[in-house]
């Protein structure tokens, strides 16, 4: 964890078969960070939901953003998190729990969604639910500590692009700093 900010922690963040996996790991072992993947922190109910087709409310979503916020608190040092953090209130939720949490949007299209989704069959997430994501997604790219990135660029592109931004750009003001 050489050469990094005090607060290093971030979210990569996209609708499903943006990459964040992929983009989360090479990030981590980048900086020398923990990974957690939202994924494994789902409930077996959301799980059983997404996996029928049923896309997941904001009640559902709920308790596992409370899970991901303590994950966030435990790793005081620094962590990469994959999340989908599609709407504003989920990522408020998430910068309170580790101030100065910065986000990786990997935007793509919602045909480019679908493709790699479909592409990966074993996944929990069916392409029937791509379509939900992209109703619920709100647009961070106006808000503080958000990198936007082109999810179909090369892998080593987007990696090398977050880590020159998280070893150079200081971390987002607090919401109370905001004010």
């Amino acid at each position: 964890m050489k050469n990094l900010p005090e607060n290093s922690s971030l979210v990569v963040m996209g609708v499903a078969g943006c990459g964040k996996s992929s983009l989360g790991l090479r990030c981590a072992e980048a900086l020398g960070l923990p990974l957690l993947e939202g994924d494994d922190f789902h409930s077996e109910s959301n799980v059983t939901k997404m996996r029928s087709g049923t896309p997941l409310s904001d009640d559902d979503r709920a308790a596992w953003l409370d899970t991901l916020a303590t994950q966030l608190q435990a790793h005081p040092q620094g962590v990469v998190l994959t999340c989908s953090a599609l709407k504003q209130r989920y990522r408020e939720r998430l910068r309170a729990a580790a101030p100065g949490l910065r986000f990786v949007f990997l935007d793509l299209t919602q045909d480019q969604a679908r493709e790699r989704v479909a592409a990966r069959p074993a996944h929990l997430f069916p392409v029937s639910l791509v379509a939900s994501q992209f109703a619920a997604l709100e647009d961070p790219r106006l808000e503080p500590g958000v990198l936007r990135l082109d999810a179909t660029q090369p892998l080593k592109d987007l990696g090398s692009a977050v880590v020159r931004w998280v070893r150079s750009a200081p971390a987002p003001a607090t919401l109370e700093n905001r004010a």
